[in-house]
């Protein structure tokens, strides 16, 4: 996904950054080594160390260059929508997207995070992801007056987690939808529990 390369002229972070998107996200982040990396990116291995100072400040910037990437977009799929229950709901569209992709492998920030030592910039990485996931529904779910808009923002959390999981380990698409159907009805519970202003 992070694609965002000068292709008449990458720099050499843009060509490393890139190189370690292709290999960290189809073979793993401990599996692939420095060296497969500057080979693929055609820098020297100094290079590399000099940009990014270590290989772990590299799986950081590869995170988060996938989580910047995911949050533009879902932020651009939900201008489509004009209620605050299609924008809760449009995430999940969103999501489908991803899904469909030739190259989807999962959730980069899960499976880079199984690997990980706690409290390394991996699992940093992947906390911020994840709060930016759960702060989303939160304020959409606010945005639409739900009155616990935190205990569905978990629940829709827990939604858009498995229809990941289910994407990759099923190889199924549809998981989004599947998924945002399961959304739409817990969400239309909770306006109805709490009166919230729901398609307004």
């Amino acid at each position: 996904m992070p694609g965002k390369v000068n292709a008449s002229n990458p720099s050499v972070r843009e060509r490393l950054l890139a190189a370690a998107d292709d290999l960290f996200y189809r073979e793993g982040v401990q599996t692939v080594g420095i060296d497969r990396i500057v080979k693929q990116a055609g820098v020297a291995k100094a290079s590399l160390y000099n940009v990014f100072g270590s290989k772990d400040e590299l799986v950081q910037a590869y995170l988060d260059a996938r989580h910047a990437d995911t949050r533009e977009l879902v932020e651009r799929s939900l201008t489509r929508f004009r209620t605050p229950r299609e924008r809760l709901l449009g995430v999940f569209d969103a999501q489908g997207q991803l899904f469909t992709e030739p190259d989807f492998n999962g959730c980069a920030h899960m499976t880079a995070s199984a690997e990980a030592a706690h409290g390394s910039v991996v699992e940093g990485a992947a906390d911020r992801y994840r709060l930016w996931v759960r702060t989303l529904f939160t304020d959409l779910a606010r945005e639409a007056g739900v009155a616990d808009s935190d205990g569905l923002a978990r629940q829709l959390h827990l939604l858009y987690d498995g229809a990941g999981v289910s994407a990759r380990m099923d190889r199924d698409p549809s998981a989004a939808t599947t998924a945002r159907a399961a959304a739409a009805a817990l969400f239309d519970a909770a306006v109805k529990d709490g009166d919230g202003v729901g398609s307004r």
